[in-house]
């Protein structure tokens, strides 16, 4: 990751635009039903997880999304009431058991993305686009801010039809109504086989606050995330 202030772009979306288009959006999806399937990776683990066979506990659902590097994307969702726990890793690509190092090199074909287990009774799959949405630029293509290449696309991973749906008519809705000033072009692609990253990336922000990328990217960022969705954060989250 590069150490930059370039991420002026991120959770700029008029609010007003944004709101309206999702709610609208939202008249018309059908209620997302809890994805039967979770990963049973854990963070002290190198272990593929693929979206067909892992388990998910009762009562709740998985998502995926990549939105640039996971240091970030792993910290905001963590901060949402109702995401269960939120694990750095690699999908998207063909080739197996990709290390960091491999995918950094952009020959993979895998995104840097996170792989969320929540609860739909707390936070619904609807409000996990938004806060997808209002977290990085989607205009972007292969790129956040000085993060370049598809190991950084804007992507979401649907794990059943429902999410498929919501997620394309999400888009749909947000490219009509002019929220952002260019199209979006997030990916929107099948949850294949989600490679858990080695263990040092894991809950990377609150094991290093005060590395470069962390305190000059990710801790404004996440401040600024923080406000906008004050309501909907943990207990202890919102400072």
């Amino acid at each position: 990751m590069v150490t930059t202030n370039s991420w002026a772009t991120t959770l700029r979306v008029s609010t007003t635009r944004f709101t309206t288009a999702l709610l609208s959006v939202l008249g018309i999806a059908l209620l997302v039903q809890p994805a039967q399937s979770q990963s049973t990776a854990s963070k002290q683990s190198r272990r593929m997880t693929s979206n067909s066979s892992s388990a998910v506990p009762a009562g709740m659902a998985k998502a995926t999304f990549g939105t640039g590097c996971f240091w970030c994307t792993e910290a905001m969702f963590e901060a949402l009431d109702g995401v269960q726990s939120a694990v750095s890793g690699y999908e998207g690509g063909p080739k197996p058991n990709p290390t960091y190092k491999e995918v950094c090199e952009g020959t993979t074909g895998h995104a840097e993305c996170v792989e969320i287990t929540y609860d739909p009774a707390k936070v619904t799959y609807a409000e996990l686009l938004q806060a997808f949405f209002r977290s990085h630029d989607p205009t972007s293509l292969n790129r956040q801010g000085a993060d370049v290449g598809t190991q950084y696309r804007s992507v979401i991973f649907y794990h059943d039809d429902e999410q498929k749906q919501l997620a394309q008519q999400v888009k749909d809705e947000l490219n009509k109504s002019g929220a952002y000033d260019k199209a979006i072009v997030t990916e929107i692609s099948p949850a294949t086989t989600f490679y858990v990253a080695e263990e040092y990336h894991q809950n990377y922000f609150v094991q290093n606050p005060d590395q470069g990328y962390c305190a000059f990217v990710i801790a404004p960022k996440l401040d600024k995330f923080r406000k906008v969705f004050k309501d909907k954060l943990k207990a202890g989250t919102a400072h």
